[in-house]
């Protein structure tokens, strides 16, 4: 089975087909630098992404505060991460890195806030 991905890894944005044979990735082509062979091989085996969003804030002077994942999150696991931020309300004030959501689902990863809310 073939697969055709966009690298992301650095401003060219190659091209990339991965050859996998019984869910191993056995042959990469395409990329230009070696970044694009650890990119399809990590995309196929074991996808992950930042997550970015926002958390309600109580007593705040806006409603919401930005908040991004501190690493990358599994990506079968946003919608789960999603329902965990969503049922969460922060106190202001808020710091920009201020913990939000401390190992979310056990993933080792925090929430984190990206911008600041003082308060009324």
């Amino acid at each position: 089975m073939k697969k055709s991905l966009i690298c992301v890894s650095c401003p060219l944005g190659c091209p990339i087909e991965v050859e996998i044979e019984n869910g191993e990735v056995i042959a990469v082509t395409g990329n230009t630098c070696k970044r694009g062979d650890a990119y399809a091989r990590a995309e196929i085996t074991n996808p992950v992404r930042s997550l970015t969003t926002s958390v309600k804030v109580e007593n705040g002077i806006h409603p919401v505060v930005p908040v991004k994942s501190a690493g990358p999150i599994p990506k079968d696991k946003m919608f789960e991460c999603m329902n965990v931020i969503n049922s969460v309300t922060v106190k202001a004030p808020v710091k920009i890195g201020d913990v939000v959501i401390e190992n979310i689902l056990g993933l080792g990863v925090d929430i984190v806030a990206t911008n600041c809310d003082a308060g009324i």
